[in-house]
């Protein structure tokens, strides 16, 4: 190549043609430094035919710089980045900046200092070096994650660098991760997985694209069986990528990697230090990543050989994606198996709607495993309607919650109560003025955290000290917090149970790897009675000596519009319901319920997922919803409020008259304030036939608007906030 097209990583810029300097070798895919001005910028050589844009004489081009040593990017890849744009309504710059998500990757070999115990002692003997030298023993980190370790200041380590207490270790940043081994430790499956692990390993040996629902209910060992498709890739030297849905989840998930296969995968999610990103991005683009278990933004690296992917608990919202590229990574996966012709196993005890659809029209290969593993029964599920037996008088569990949690902590055995609600109260107010305590960026109530000691919006992150008067009316000690949020119902179990020992588990506890690997190891040894938690407990956990699962509010999450919210709550509680009975032990489900007439709630009672899924099918092709229909959301913000609503009436003025496209709004977003900036939605629905990428981009592309509005676009949305 003599002249190279550039895609940038700036939206804002068009593609731009640079001269290719003799002795520079690019081909499509290269990774290159290019002059902009005074300054550099880098970007991706694509094919001109592809990117199209007005081509400069090769006279005028500026040479490129450099290019980038790592492996160029794959055309399977950049297809995948094409599509997702296109299909999400995105820039091709902000896809491609998440496969190129690691800076450092993209600089040469690198090496840094790490420091180990050298066996020496110190000339004075400090506690606070005492504690280091006794934390240390057999580790080997950077300074700072040594002080981490330790929890001591930098400075107490460097006091014994000085004095040779900590030595030296120059490292390799790029260094090889262990090898993991197909047959390491083979279980022993049931018939049923054997028959499953059978047909997916025959796919991926058939290396070709295969969309399989795998449809397992909770307990059947789907993990266990899609680990044999994985060995099978690993024998043929295939990369693999397992996307979770919560990091939550991963050490759980990585203990039962290394026990299978002798060796933890590679972790790629949000909370990796700057230099294990690099050292994953590297290893996964040269290939020399086996396994790589991540977040969705996993989805995007670029690997070198990928052969297999799987995506646990398929139905999860978690893998939509709500800013940026509004993408769902579920079906970006598909897509990207079909673009490398490779399996995309999608394993889940309640698939969602859309890929039972699949399934059903025969676009999608199922497999079934409907028994649990080793003999265990699924629990008996029955109601507490709250309409007949109250709970006392400022409690929220009802009598015969509280006497089975009683009968199970008696019994040696572990309960678990599952309300979808951080914080200890939703709401908190002023019992002399009524005054509410609201976020100053969103339109939200601030949730009142009782063990942190603060008042918090779970939209923005905005926090405040609980005041000792009311701000409004000066009021001392009139503070009330009205409704219940899982730190309330844990109090509530330390009344009724007061020797037993209780875990609240939410993303609040749980923030980090190391934090859910503790909490597991706690259960696992029994030294947990109770858990309390919201919807991070209903997928992923394994207690043989869980018996008991509390529902608190089965309602909750059929409040506030949400279109997908029947399907949500059934796939929340059905769940969390799956977490008992999983050993010897049967288990038993206690869902408390306002409306136990509710056409979601029965089914759960009964056990019937069919009937649920068949009544919530007709309803969604009745109202031509997904997976019958389209739909896609156009968002309009601005800081200044006028300016956001008169954006939004103009869009409005100007929408297009499309037969098989229904376009509701302008309207003031449910909320109405997120983040300081104020909000109008329009809901586009539309039948499947419809081109609507097409017609939003004709509508929408002509239109200029002041630099503070932001317009975007969602493609398929979960959120309707």
């Amino acid at each position: 190549m003599n002249r190279a097209r550039i895609l940038t990583f700036n939206a804002a810029l068009p593609v731009l043609d640079y001269r290719v300097p003799e002795g520079m070798s690019v081909v499509p895919g290269s990774v290159v430094v290019a002059p902009l001005g005074p300054r550099e910028i880098l970007g991706v050589v694509w094919e001109e035919e592809r990117l199209p844009g007005q081509s400069v004489p090769d006279a005028k081009l500026r040479p490129l710089r450099d290019t980038v040593p790592v492996p160029p990017l794959r055309p399977e890849l950049r297809r995948l980045i094409e599509w997702t744009a296109d299909y999400y309504c995105a820039p091709m710059s902000a896809v491609a900046r998440m496969v190129l998500s690691s800076g450092g990757a993209l600089r040469g070999p690198m090496t840094t200092t790490e420091y180990r115990l050298s066996g020496g002692m110190p000339e004075r003997m400090t506690a606070q070096r005492e504690r280091a030298m006794e934390r240390l023993e057999g580790e080997q980190a950077t300074i700072r994650e040594l002080a981490e370790i330790a929890e001591v200041s930098d400075g107490v380590l460097r006091g014994l660098v000085n004095q040779g207490v900590l030595e030296p270790v120059v490292v390799d940043i790029d260094r090889s991760y262990p090898r993991a081994h197909p047959d390491h430790a083979e279980p022993i499956l049931s018939a049923e997985q054997k028959e499953v692990a059978d047909e997916l390993v025959a796919a991926v040996e058939a290396e070709e694209f295969a969309p399989i629902l795998l449809d397992g209910v909770t307990g059947s060992g789907k993990t266990e069986t899609y680990f044999e498709p994985v060995a099978a890739a690993l024998r043929m030297d295939r990369q693999v990528l397992v996307l979770l849905p919560e990091i939550a989840l991963t050490e759980a998930f990585l203990r039962r990697f290394a026990d299978r296969f002798g060796a933890a995968p590679i972790v790629w999610h949000s909370s990796l230090k700057s230099t294990e990103r690099r050292r994953a991005w590297r290893a996964i683009s040269t290939g020399e990543a086996q396994v790589v278990v991540g977040a969705r933004s996993a989805l995007f690296l670029p690997y070198d050989n990928l052969g297999l992917i799987v995506v646990d608990e398929a139905h999860e919202v978690s893998f939509k994606q709500d800013d940026g590229v509004r993408y769902n990574a579920r079906d970006v996966a598909v897509m990207r198996g079909h673009f490398e012709k490779h399996p995309v196993i999608l394993a889940s005890a309640t698939p969602a709607l859309e890929s039972l659809q699949m399934a059903e029209s025969g676009i999608y290969r199922k497999l079934d495993l409907p028994s649990r593993y080793g003999g265990a029964e699924l629990p008996d599920i029955k109601l507490i309607d709250l309409t007949e037996e109250k709970p006392e008088r400022g409690r929220w569990l009802a009598p015969s919650l509280a006497r089975e949690l009683f009968a199970r902590l008696e019994r040696g055995e572990q309960s678990l109560l599952f309300l979808n609600r951080r914080g200890y109260a939703p709401l908190t107010l002023c019992r002399n003025c009524g005054f509410r305590f609201q976020c100053s960026n969103c339109s939200a109530w601030l949730v009142e955290h009782r063990f942190s000691q603060r008042l918090a919006c779970h939209h923005c992150g905005h926090e405040e000290q609980p005041p000792e008067t009311c701000p409004d009316c000066n009021e001392p000690d009139c503070l009330v917090a009205c409704g219940p949020g899982v730190e309330r119902i844990a109090d509530e179990v330390a009344e009724i149970l007061p020797d037993a020992r209780v875990a609240v588990v939410t993303s609040d506890t749980l923030n980090t790897p190391d934090k859910a690997a503790e909490f597991v190891r706690q259960a696992e040894a029994r030294e947990i009675d109770v858990i309390v938690g919201t919807q991070l407990v209903t997928k992923g956990f394994h207690f043989p000596e869980l018996t008991l699962v509390g529902v608190v509010d089965a309602d909750l999450g059929l409040e506030g519009g949400d279109l997908r919210a029947a399907e949500r709550t059934y796939q929340q509680v059905a769940q969390v319901a799956g977490r008992a009975g999983r050993g010897s032990k049967p288990g038993e489900v206690l869902i408390q319920t306002r409306h136990p007439e509710a056409p979601v709630i029965e089914a759960l009672a009964a056990g019937d997922r069919d009937a649920f899924y068949e009544a919530e099918t007709e309803a969604r092709r009745f109202a031509g919803a997904p997976p019958f229909g389209r739909w896609a959301a156009i968002i309009v913000s601005s800081e200044d409020e006028a300016e956001a609503r008169e954006a939004a009436q103009r869009i409005g003025a100007t929408q297009p008259r499309i037969e098989d496209i229904a376009i509701l709004g302008p309207a003031p977003a449910p909320m109405a304030l997120l983040r300081g900036r104020y909000r109008y939605r329009f809901l586009v629905n539309a039948r499947r036939s419809a081109k609507v990428q097409e017609a939003l981009r004709q509508w929408l592309d002509p239109l200029d608007f002041p630099r503070g509005v932001r317009v975007s676009i969602d493609i398929d949305p979960y959120s309707f906030v």
